[in-house]
């Protein structure tokens, strides 16, 4: 094993501490990223519960429906309840 003299052990010493210090920061802006299964939160998608123009959910590849046409149905991206109606920057329009 090589020995390290003084200098070179403060520097990697240094470089521990810090990966150590930052580690947390990055493992928890990871975890507000996404939520459970690996879904979008509404907000950061901007998510709003009423159409941009003729574009909405129920026109877009990734909504799951509901029990009916009005119902509330899920997404492929985003997390929780989505309205037929509403809209997010995630929207991609059914192609056909």
């Amino acid at each position: 094993m090589k020995s390290m003299n003084r200098r070179e052990w403060l520097k990697s010493t240094g470089k521990i501490a810090a990966a150590a210090a930052v580690a947390p920061l990055v493992f928890s802006s990871m975890a507000e990223a996404g939520t459970a299964g690996g879904l979008q939160s509404k907000s950061s998608v901007s998510y709003q519960d009423h159409p941009s123009g003729k574009d909405m959910c129920s026109n877009c590849a990734h909504f799951v429906p509901g029990a009916s046409p009005s119902a509330d149905g899920t997404c492929k991206v985003v997390a929780g309840k989505i309205s037929p109606h509403g809209y997010c920057f995630a929207y991609t329009p059914i192609s056909g």
